[in-house]
């Protein structure tokens, strides 16, 4: 079954059409790892863009964008997973209407329980941002566009990766810093009982900076074996969600029979 598939065959595409196909899409035992997770992430687009047409139109704001950011902008949306949302615009609407136009797609995706990780900004307010936070920049790496205007989107993803690559002998120190912090923090994934898959040395966020020293062009990041890593994580992280339904990455020991068994 396809996400729109999906939609269409619930009640209708609002919350709880997408709730209803979402549940469905998750307890499809025959369907997991990366099939799983790009079904996930088309179906919840497909509603996201419902919801973003609608809102628009009504608040009458044109050169906007909904923008997936972080691993729902690369389609590894796990099944507690955060949505990361970026709502662009270009700044020629009326503030107020920005703001109506965010609370109609925010408040649908907090009144199913789903986590948000939001912002609202124009081009220029996200390449400062990005150039003031590491982490925003990063995740900003891997934008994709949901909704809107796509060529606001695409001038955005191109602006992002020059800053990124002219800002690479300044910005890959401070990465290693991070990943060197992290690692003190939350120890070597491969030795731990109960391991953070994403905030271990080792983890997904991890092989993230590793995609990010790639697009530098300065250095290059191992390949060989790098995608397996990442998939047996992914994998690992939702057999954790749905064991546990919740939103966690930590593999704790009463959990990891139930894991391994839904792993095979």
């Amino acid at each position: 079954m396809t996400s729109t598939e999906a939609i269409t065959d619930s009640e209708d595409s609002g919350p709880s059409g997408y709730a209803a196909a979402r549940l469905r899409l998750l307890q499809q035992e025959a369907r997991s790892g990366p099939p799983r997770r790009a079904a996930l992430a088309r179906l919840t687009d497909d509603w996201l863009t419902g919801l973003f047409t609608a809102a628009a139109t009504r608040a009458g704001v044109r050169g906007a964008a909904l923008v997936a950011v972080g691993g729902y902008g690369r389609g590894e949306l796990s099944p507690r997973s955060d949505l990361d949302l970026l709502l662009l615009h270009d700044g020629s609407a009326d503030a107020a209407a920005v703001a109506a136009l965010a609370d109609a797609v925010w408040y649908p995706v907090w009144d199913l329980g789903l986590a948000l990780d939001h912002s609202v900004r124009t081009p220029g307010e996200a390449r400062r941002t990005a150039g003031e936070d590491l982490k925003v920049q990063l995740g900003l790496l891997d934008a994709r566009p949901v909704a809107g205007d796509l060529g606001l989107v695409a001038s955005l993803r191109t602006a992002i990766l020059a800053d990124w690559r002219n800002q690479a002998p300044k910005r890959l120190p401070a990465l290693h810093e991070l990943c060197q912090e992290r690692a003190e923090r939350a120890g070597e994934l491969q030795f731990l009982l109960e391991p953070d898959l994403k905030e271990a040395r080792g983890g997904l966020r991890d092989a993230t900076a590793l995609r990010a020293v790639a697009a530098s062009w300065v250095a290059d990041a191992p390949r060989e074996g790098l995608d397996r890593a990442r998939r047996t994580l992914l994998d690992a992280r939702d057999a954790l969600h749905l064991t546990t339904g919740r939103a966690t990455d930590r593999l704790a020991l009463q959990e990891q029979d139930q894991v391994a068994e839904a792993l095979g």
